[in-house]
């Protein structure tokens, strides 16, 4: 007689609790489909850390800026706001830490082909008018079609006028105006910027908040370390220092001038 394999008959509570599970992970599931991916951060530093000598200058600090974000960075003076941006654009090494641009060492090619770093103190070539500086700055980061770009720009600061002329012999606000059109002429996923409006008169303001606004509407990535907080209103987030550290990381609105003066 030939044996038979029994297989014993599942319980209704047993099947009851298989679908229970099968339908809680189907939901599971869509759920986390459903849900949105969290842009990539596009500015990371990690653990990032300066001294100078025995004298902490930042740090250490963790900040992750998501790929499209415009980010006010404030703080009162000594706050480490300038070693922060100096560590990010390659211009100083970190005592301890990393920090990534676009996902490469700051410095390096790739995060210098990605960055456009406008500083408080700009440096020209002694030699180059501002055409030129517009040309070569254009050239090196690979656009051939730059003339119309260059004179928008500097149509809409105001220096259409004095293309010729050597930015070195400027006064300070229509060196800052330069320094605007030479960060802006080259393509840039990343802009970095170091007080910005110093020195500049109530027309070149609005010149740069409206190219900020541009490029922030072009999915550009802004960090603006700034003092003059009344332009911080179209900001998508606020990194505030204090003495080296992240005071404050949210939204640009509350008392923000007390994470200045306080």
């Amino acid at each position: 007689m030939s044996q038979r394999n029994h297989r014993r008959p599942q319980s209704v509570t047993s099947r009851a609790a298989t679908e229970r599970r099968g339908s809680s992970s189907k939901r599971s599931k869509r759920s986390k489909q459903s849900e949105p991916a969290a842009p990539p951060a596009i500015v990371r530093a990690d653990g990032l850390f300066k001294q100078y000598g025995d004298l902490p200058a930042l740090g250490p600090v963790d900040l992750a800026i998501e790929q499209g974000a415009r980010v006010a960075l404030i703080g009162h003076n000594g706050s480490g706001k300038t070693t922060l941006i100096r560590l990010l654009t390659g211009r100083l090494d970190p005592t301890d830490g990393t920090a990534l641009v676009a996902g490469h060492e700051p410095g390096s090619m790739e995060a210098r082909a990605a960055l456009s770093y406008l500083a408080d103190q700009p440096v020209f070539y002694e030699d180059l008018s501002v055409l030129e500086h517009l040309e070569y700055i254009a050239r090196l980061h690979g656009r051939e079609e730059w003339r119309d770009d260059a004179d928008e720009l500097l149509e809409r600061v105001g220096l259409t006028d004095r293309a010729d002329d050597l930015p070195t012999t400027f006064s300070r606000g229509l060196k800052q105006k330069a320094a605007i059109c030479f960060a802006f002429v080259r393509p840039f996923e990343i802009l970095v910027v170091d007080e910005p409006f110093v020195g500049l008169d109530a027309s070149g303001r609005e010149a740069l908040v409206s190219l900020f606004d541009r490029a922030h509407a072009d999915g550009k990535t802004l960090i603006v370390a700034t003092h003059e907080l009344g332009t911080i209103g179209e900001s998508t987030r606020v990194v505030a220092l204090r003495d080296g550290s992240v005071d404050y990381d949210g939204a640009p609105d509350g008392d923000i001038r007390a994470l200045v003066d306080g």
